[in-house]
């Protein structure tokens, strides 16, 4: 399921790129869409944007998650932090980055906020979003990413006992931050790479972000491929590919370059951990980890206020903190047909890949099978390809196929991206269950099935429910798949809001985006409601 799509993929992406794509009347192999990408004058800067932004991005988000965790992993305000890990999950990364648009644009919140300030009449003529550094962009990564990081040290963390290593180093005069970077992030860190590969992976090729925060003369190489993709001219599809192929050999040598830093850092490491620097004055660390912490998290949360704001706005001119009148003029257009798409796809995206998902862990479970890194490697497999690198191929094959422009080819190529995120979201909490529940079971005459639909699956409603609102938000975020794959004839939440990119239409815009991101959050809800519901005169069967 997931190695066949990415490797049909990559093939039907090779052979255009090689000038091979009998559609067109192209049959003899050659480099000429290679020699016409190299022609092209904006490649060296397109290339080095997507380079620059995908390390910085992942740099500074590896970077906040480990000073958060060494400064106030176990304590209370962690606690929090991790309820409000859900929500910021669940939003999408188009409406993360229009959020993050609304509050720092030279018309933004924040230039309304100081205004007053500094006497300004008028939006400040400052290039911030769209800048030709891609700042606004790492930015947008950086923020939905640290949630995603945090996850996943949250979940490997447990196993390696952070606790005790602390409280050891702390009796030997560490300070907190000192000793958990000395004693846990030597462990924890290998446990979270394929994560954080993923994430590098996915900041290089990204596009709906990059075509509402990043540049846009040149884009970054994903967006400028898309548009290759797009043009009328059919002729520019070969380009795209030998394009879409030098963004995955980008993201490998990126990989490969992160790899190397690995072992570098490794190698200087190994005098700093036995140095005995002990760190004991880290307050100020420990409070700009914790404000920094709060600062990302209160601007996605203020970002979707405002997308709230703008759908019932009327008249809201500039300096002017809040509108001056309100409307649901909005709303009367709400996208109710793209709504119904979304969540019929997310629907049935989700339940292939929960059913997927549940077959193998169930067989890990009667045959006493033990997946080894390998296969944890190809459950990321989709996610460290680039999507711009194999969707092409996949669009080209569905199109030879006729399924090209339907909702079975959307929701084909949503499962690729949903089955890797659910799986890894239920594999602990099944590998997790007592085995001893199941035992108890079959002495008293169940069968194997029977304890699979009558014991295991009860006991674990509340993780089956989670993985299956994790699968909704993820299929409800995906772009370039939908677009590709439904050839802009299966409007998603997602494809609208991206399209109205282009229109500044901010009312519009808020009210797509808030419909985007209630139709991945409703999910959560129903997982935390459903649980609590069944299980109110159940307390002993809550688990996980």
């Amino acid at each position: 399921m997931l190695l066949g799509p990415v490797a049909a993929g990559l093939a039907g992406t090779l052979l255009p790129a090689i000038g091979v794509m009998p559609a067109l009347g192209a049959h003899q192999p050659g480099f000429g869409p290679v020699s016409d990408l190299l022609a092209w004058p904006g490649l060296p800067r397109a290339a080095g944007l997507s380079l620059w932004t995908g390390l910085v991005s992942t740099l500074l988000a590896l970077a906040l998650c480990f000073s958060i965790c060494a400064a106030w992993h176990g304590t209370r305000a962690f606690v929090w932090l991790e309820r409000a890990l859900a929500p910021l999950l669940s939003l999408p990364h188009a409406a993360a980055a229009f959020g993050l648009a609304f509050l720092i644009a030279p018309s933004g919140w924040i230039s309304r906020l100081i205004a007053p300030l500094a006497g300004w009449e008028r939006p400040p003529d400052v290039l911030i979003l769209q800048d030709h550094a891609g700042l606004a962009l790492i930015a947008g990564l950086v923020l939905k990413e640290l949630p995603f990081l945090l996850l996943m040290s949250l979940a490997a963390l447990p196993a390696l006992r952070p606790g005790e290593a602390l409280a050891t180093a702390r009796t030997l005069g560490y300070g907190r931050m000192m000793g958990w970077a000395k004693t846990v992030l030597p462990r924890l860190y290998p446990q979270i790479r394929l994560p954080v590969y993923a994430v590098l992976a996915y900041s290089m090729s990204v596009v709906d972000v990059a075509m509402i925060l990043g540049p846009g003369a040149p884009p970054t190489l994903a967006v400028q491929v898309l548009r290759w993709m797009s043009d009328p001219d059919l002729a520019l599809r070969l380009r795209a590919a030998a394009g879409a192929l030098l963004l995955l050999a980008l993201t490998l040598g990126a990989l490969g370059l992160w790899r190397l830093g690995e072992n570098i850092t490794r190698r200087l490491a190994q005098g700093w951990l036995t140095a005995g620097c002990r760190g004991r004055r880290d307050a100020a660390p420990r409070a700009i980890a914790l404000g920094t912490g709060m600062l990302g998290a209160g601007a996605l949360f203020a970002g979707l206020g405002l997308l709230a704001l703008w759908s019932v706005a009327g008249f809201w001119g500039f300096p002017a903190l809040m509108p001056s009148s309100f409307t649901a003029q909005g709303w009367q257009h709400a996208p109710l047909g793209p709504a119904a798409e979304t969540a019929v796809i997310a629907g049935a995206a989700t339940a292939i890949a929960l059913a997927l998902t549940l077959a193998s862990l169930e067989a890990e479970s009667r045959f006493g099978l033990v997946p080894g890194a390998r296969a944890l490697a190809l459950l990321y497999l989709p996610l460290i390809i680039p999507q711009i690198a194999f969707l092409p191929g996949l669009q080209v094959l569905a199109l030879i196929s006729g399924i090209d422009g339907t909702r079975g080819a959307v929701i084909a190529a949503h499962v690729v991206f949903v089955l890797p995120y659910v799986f890894l979201s239920l594999s602990d909490p099944w590998r997790g269950f007592d085995p001893r529940q199941a035992a108890v079971a079959r002495a008293l005459g169940a069968s194997t099935a029977r304890v699979f639909w009558r014991v295991r699956l009860p006991m674990l409603l509340r993780p089956v429910l989670t993985a299956t609102a994790v699968g909704c938000a993820v299929s409800v975020g995906q772009y370039l798949p939908t677009l590709l794959l439904g050839a802009g004839r299966v409007p998603t939440l997602t494809t609208e809001a991206v399209a109205l990119a282009a229109g500044g239409q901010r009312r519009l815009i808020g009210v797509t985006a808030l419909a985007q991101t209630a139709a991945a959050f409703l999910p959560f809800v129903l997982a935390l409601a459903i649980p609590a519901l069944v299980f109110r005169n159940r307390r002993e069967m809550r688990h996980g």
